[in-house]
């Protein structure tokens, strides 16, 4: 029996990945409980389970007493050392109870616990496990869709996707296999909960982490990533290391680190900046693709007015607004665009007003004069 029983804690350890030593202590506590309830909730009823073996003895503990009084806590001297020799009056001396008195209701009992106390286990390692693992990324085979959740296998346990984490227009099938983002490991009633993300601006850091080396070593450090999912996302990275090219380690040769990354996203496009600590050259890099011609900013503000070629406008800006959008995340700035034609007629606009302003003064000041002049005469 007790071979039996470590041959099945031993399986139940490793397919479940649970330490032997919480399923013994999750054991004992079970047939702990169900022995107190067969012999009517008694405390000094107890149960212990050898490590090494899986033997288990169910004893009762009884103070030694000169007359006995509750024959199920107390025993007399000389019962007491017909078990353990040498006990006296005041001792305490453990009484053994032979496991064929469990009833079918304590062995149901035990099982019932054990099944649950297993369960609570599973769930305290998987919750352990995977909350060091937020904020990476892990591959995940896709089990099935309800409603509006992609349920993925991701090893020892399922991991929910929302559809909106999910990339736009991506219709995941039963038995894709997918690179996810751990986003957030919540505990609920019915266990832990892990949730993923293919949205996520972090998604992208690490899946250059996973293809360049560089970043991975810590040599090239990505100081900002900002992302619109599925249509564009643009990070600046710095190298540590004045021999290593930032920009060219994260394309790779002939583009093909960039590349892996760009299909795994489904044609994301991906703007790689080097990063700089003067504001003007670090918002004319963000607007790549487009090319800067000229760019005026207000420190205290934080605000920029960028003048670009008219060819160049549409890309500046983006569709939809979307390539400024994201300079001005990554950056931090607030970023006004206009075309050359545009700031040739604004600055025209201005020149005329202050010709205007310049000639009013000069009538103003020519009637002054002349008043002046009147009220000599007089």
């Amino acid at each position: 029996m007790t071979k039996e029983l470590c041959f099945i804690i031993d399986q139940m350890s490793r397919e479940k990945g649970i330490p032997k030593e919480i399923l013994l202590s999750t054991l004992e506590s079970a047939l702990l409980s169900a022995a107190r309830k067969r012999y009517g909730g008694r405390m000094n009823v107890n149960l212990r389970i050898d490590p090494k073996t899986c033997a288990i003895t169910v004893f009762e503990t009884k103070k030694v007493v000169e007359l006995v009084a509750n024959k199920d806590e107390e025993i007399t001297p000389a019962e007491a050392n017909k078990i353990a020799s040498g006990k006296s009056l005041g001792d305490e001396v453990e009484v053994p109870i032979y496991l064929q008195d469990f009833g079918r209701i304590a062995a149901q009992t035990a099982k019932q616990v054990i099944f649950q106390r297993v369960r609570e286990a599973e769930r305290d390692v998987i919750f352990k496990e995977f909350k060091d693992k937020v904020g990476h990324i892990i591959s995940g085979v896709v089990m099935r869709k309800e409603k509006n959740f992609y349920f993925l296998n991701i090893g020892k346990t399922e991991a929910v996707l929302p559809q909106k984490e999910s990339l736009p227009g991506e219709n995941l099938k039963r038995g894709d296999t997918a690179r996810v983002f751990i986003e957030d490991v919540r505990v609920t009633p019915k266990g832990p909960v892990i949730y993923l993300s293919r949205t996520n601006p972090h998604f992208v850091l690490e899946l250059f982490k996973m293809e360049v080396p560089e970043i991975a070593e810590g040599l090239v450090v990505i100081k900002e990533i900002v992302r619109e999912p599925g249509e564009r996302t643009k990070l600046a990275v710095l190298s540590k290391d004045h021999t290593i090219d930032p920009v060219g380690a994260c394309v790779g040769m002939k583009g093909t680190r960039v590349q892996s990354i760009v299909r795994e996203l489904r044609g994301e496009r991906i703007d790689i900046i080097p990063w700089t600590d003067d504001p003007r050259i670090l918002i004319s890099r963000a607007l790549s693709p487009a090319t800067v011609d000229k760019i005026g900013i207000n420190e205290e503000e934080k605000t920029a007015m960028v003048v670009v070629n008219d060819q160049q406008l549409s890309l500046a800006i983006g569709k939809k607004g979307q390539n400024v959008k994201l300079a001005m995340k990554l950056t931090g700035w607030d970023i006004d665009i206009l075309s050359e034609s545009e700031y040739a007629k604004m600055r025209m606009e201005e020149t005329e007003t202050a010709l205007q302003d310049h000639i009013k003064k000069e009538s103003q000041k020519k009637d002054v004069a002349s008043q002046n002049s009147e009220d000599v005469s007089e």
